[in-house]
């Protein structure tokens, strides 16, 4: 596939997407091209011919030489990198992993993704640690500010950050390196949510300087799902294990992550060719497309609806996230409803979600959209 080639509805055919609907949520689950599916598939017929061969004698060294490929997209050593279901099931293995006492703080951002704020309220409240929020503003237009304000949160018995890289309601990319190293100036450890960062923003995660990194491959780097990754940097590895303890417990990081136990790690094998489809189209090309995209079509709907984006152009990629003129307090119970909505009554992927107690739309660019595909967008949202 050679590089610069066209972006927008020709892209389609590279996708199953079903036909009619305007996906504009690649955020939530990305899509995988027909050509990672197909090597995805390849993999699994590997395994089905002589499955106790494959486990035994294939995947060790199949899984290294994913992780390898990984490292060199991202950063670092192969070594330092292993798979995970997703972004959520990382964060909880590091959150196991760590040593807990009564009084520790925890300091999270207050956009901290759901499913994160659920497992650390498990895991803290267990045993007695106080979960701090850091207050992301909206609109976000200061990455100085929220810098200053980490530094005042930190005290005595503050162990631990959890920093979104780029936050999953607000679509805002946070100033990820001055965070961290702040609290690392403070002698607190970091565990940073990429969910949305892998092929979204160009990133060298060892550079960042975090203790901890977990991304999704599934969404911004065209992955089959359930393909994520774990980074852990050296010092910190020994400590670290799968939320599943199995046969090779003790050997160390990544031997661990490697092998829970019988599951399909297709999608894990596969992420190579995601990268390899990624790395032939450009990811500066595809990055710079997603984000001019996004840019503009939030603007456009902002424009239209009277309202606001939830950050500023330099702290968005190829996420906004634009409150609708609905009035009302919203909550998540509100926000799905609406959202299925827009599939089944107008064919439009896009999540609502609450934001503050507002109803916001965030919208995602993809290779295979373009302006056609959101400006339904601008009568619906005055409706909905």
């Amino acid at each position: 596939m050679p590089r610069n080639m066209p972006f927008g509805a020709v892209r389609r055919g590279d996708f199953p997407l079903a036909p009619g609907l305007a996906h504009l949520n690649h955020g939530s689950f990305g899509a995988t091209p027909h050509v990672v599916l197909a090597a995805q598939d390849a993999w699994r017929a590997r395994l089905e011919a002589n499955p106790t061969g494959f486990f035994f004698e294939v995947l060790p060294e199949a899984l290294r030489q994913a992780a390898d490929r990984v490292a060199r997209f991202l950063g670092g050593d192969g070594a330092d990198w292993a798979f995970v279901e997703n972004t959520t099931a990382g964060i909880n293995a590091v959150l196991a992993s760590l040593s807990w006492q009564a009084g520790d703080q925890v300091i999270a951002t207050s956009q901290v993704y759901n499913a994160v704020q659920q497992a650390l309220a498990h895991h803290a409240g267990r045993v007695g640690v106080e979960v701090v929020p850091l207050p992301v503003p909206v609109p976000f237009v200061d990455a100085d500010r929220l810098v200053q304000a980490a530094a005042r949160l930190i005290g005595p018995c503050t162990r631990l950050a959890v920093l979104d890289h780029i936050t999953s309601t607000g679509g805002t990319v946070l100033p990820l390196a001055a965070l961290i190293g702040a609290f690392r100036a403070a002698g607190v450890s970091v565990l940073v949510d990429g969910a949305h960062a892998p092929g979204q923003v160009a990133l060298d995660v060892p550079a960042l300087g975090a203790d901890w990194y977990i991304g999704n491959l599934h969404k911004w780097c065209f992955a089959a799902k359930g393909c994520a990754v774990i980074w852990a940097a050296p010092h910190r590895q020994a400590e670290l294990h799968p939320t599943v303890i199995s046969h090779p417990y003790g050997q160390g990081f990544p031997a661990e992550f490697d092998y829970v136990g019988t599951r399909d790690p297709s999608a894990w094998l596969a992420a190579p060719a995601a990268l390899d489809y990624l790395e032939a189209l450009g990811p500066e090309a595809v990055r710079a497309h997603n984000d001019a995209l996004a840019r503009e079509m939030a603007d456009m709907l902002a424009d239209a609806w009277g309202t606001e984006i939830a950050a500023a152009p330099a702290h968005r990629a190829a996420m906004a996230t634009i409150r609708l003129p609905k009035e009302g307090v919203a909550d998540r119970s509100v926000t799905r409803p609406l959202s299925l909505r827009l599939i089944r009554e107008h064919g439009i992927v896009a999540p609502v979600m609450p934001l503050e107690g507002r109803h916001w739309l965030r919208i995602s660019a993809q290779i295979y959209n373009e302006p056609a595909d959101y400006e339904r967008l601008i009568a619906i949202g005055r409706a909905i």
